[in-house]
């Protein structure tokens, strides 16, 4: 039994709790609530973590990140934080999921200063407009769009995410430590960079400034420059695969 002091000392603490929870709004059960978990790591309504290794998501394309979170939950790609949240999710719910992330129209944070000589930026400039056609190397802009805003409804803009992610994703497509649908276009792409052209390439594009009101590309201006799995499948079906 609870001596009478401690009793009420234990009163006087829980009343306060229990009063507010009395008159607390009903919880709204919907996709924004629930999504509420996503932006522990990917910042407020995902407009990316302050850290640089979580993307932004918000704004994204549906039809890629559908592709991504189901990369995540079928194992192509390996994070167990990611792997575990999503592996009890179908389709449908991650599809739900894409189209309220892709569906946030939100501005973009300020790019944070960072040093690049004009020689590297130059030259990671020219590979993200031109490519090297000696390497068989197409432009990032050919598949990405022309504003480097992505090309809906399957492939992500590269402006507006910090250099770390950056870095660490094309790092890890040219280690085979990220896995798309095959033909992996973006795995053959980053092999053929070497590791201080990645660098360069992650730092300029960190550093460019995300007009207010750009949004994804409707479409290619052109024919993809090579086989992409994850848009070729998709677009055989009409579906995100």
């Amino acid at each position: 039994m609870i001596p009478g002091r401690a009793a009420f000392r234990l009163a006087a603490l829980l009343l306060p709790l229990l009063a507010t929870a009395a008159f607390a709004e009903p919880f709204a059960d919907t996709v924004a609530q629930r999504m509420l978990a996503c932006t522990g790591c990917h910042g407020p309504e995902g407009r990316a973590a302050a850290d640089g290794y979580y993307p932004r998501i918000a704004g994204k394309p549906a039809g890629y990140l559908f592709n991504q979170l189901v990369n995540f939950r079928d194992g192509r790609r390996a994070y167990a934080l990611m792997t575990n949240l999503l592996a009890p999710l179908d389709d449908a719910y991650l599809r739900e999921i894409a189209a309220h992330f892709a569906g946030l129209d939100l501005p973009y944070a300020a790019p944070a200063p960072l040093a690049l000589s004009a020689t590297d930026g130059a030259a990671a400039a020219r590979l993200v407009a031109e490519g090297d056609p000696a390497r068989s190397l197409p432009a990032c802009t050919a598949c990405h769009g022309k504003a480097m805003a992505g090309t809906a409804p399957f492939v992500p803009g590269l402006v507006g995410l910090p250099r770390d992610y950056l870095n660490a994703q094309l790092g890890a497509w040219r280690n085979g430590k990220r896995i798309a649908q095959e033909p992996d276009c973006m795995a053959a792409i980053a092999k053929k960079l070497a590791p201080e052209e990645i660098g360069r390439i992650s730092a300029w594009l960190a550093v460019q400034p995300v007009p207010a009101g750009t949004k994804a590309a409707a479409g290619f201006a052109a024919p993809m420059p090579m086989a992409c799995g994850g848009v070729a499948a998709a677009s055989a079906v009409g579906t995100p695969r």
